[in-house]
Formats: structure tokens, sequence, C-alpha cells
């Protein structure tokens, strides 16, 4: 069986100065930040310091949200894993939903049986070579 490393808990924010300082004040510190200009969202990931590796928290603002609705605004979990192909063919054949397949060898999204997103990153956020039938693949669902 291929190893499984949690990676983060992902919340959507509406506003990453406050929320940002919240989890400071708790002692975590921000560890990374990606900002999409074209997709319109940010990316902070925060982590206790000296554990950085052992999990996150992903804050995600999207720009143009005005607010989230009760629970709206949990994510996800994500997890790097040794192959993303294998690990995703091992949950289809036990009739796990792939909701965004991992066509290009680096990320997919999956739903526990409560419908919880579950992001799979291949490890160390890197990419395998495309491969059938997963290239091919459409969405299967939303995520």
């Amino acid at each position: 069986m291929a190893a499984t490393k949690f990676w983060h808990s992902m919340l959507r924010i509406s506003n990453p100065e406050e929320t940002i300082k919240f989890f400071e004040l708790l002692g975590l510190k921000q560890v990374e930040r990606y900002d999409s200009e074209e997709n319109r969202f940010s990316l902070y990931f925060m982590a206790v310091p000296g554990n950085e590796e052992a999990a996150q928290i992903e804050l995600t603002h999207n720009w143009d949200e005005a607010g989230y609705d009760t629970g709206r605004n949990f994510g996800h979990l994500c997890f790097f894993v040794d192959d993303i192909y294998e690990t995703c063919q091992k949950l289809s054949d036990a009739g796990v939903t792939i909701n965004r397949p991992p066509r290009d060898g680096h990320m997919a999204f999956v739903k526990t049986p409560d419908n919880i997103s579950i992001e799979l990153i291949q490890a160390d956020r890197g990419k395998l070579p495309p491969k059938e039938p997963w290239q091919s693949m459409e969405n299967i669902g939303t995520w």
C-alpha cells in the first residue's frame, strides 16, 4: 500500500488580515502564500513553528466572495500520496467517487461517504507523467 501523509485542512476566509492575525495569536506562522490574479484568489498556509511539514491550515481567500454561510467555509482535508494514480485506482475500485481525476499526475479530489472533499497531492508536490485512463477523464463531479 502506498504511504499517505496528511498535509493540510482548508478553510475559506473573507478577511485574510483578521484571520491570519487570529491564527498568529494561537502561535501559528504563515509559511507560504500563493496569489492567482487570473483566478482571483489567494492561499495562505499557516503552521506551528518547527512543525511546518506535519500539518498546515490553508486559508483560501476568494477575492470576490462577500461572506460565507455557516459551514460553507470548511473546504477539504489534504494528503500527500506516494502514487496518485495507484491511490485513485484503489479508491475507484472500492466505489469511491473521484470528483476531480488526477489527469495532470499531480492532484485529485475525492469524497468521503459523508461528502467531505479530500484533496490528494502527489508526494512532495511532484507530478507523474500522464497515464490512462486518468489523462483523458473529464471531471466526474464538482468539488
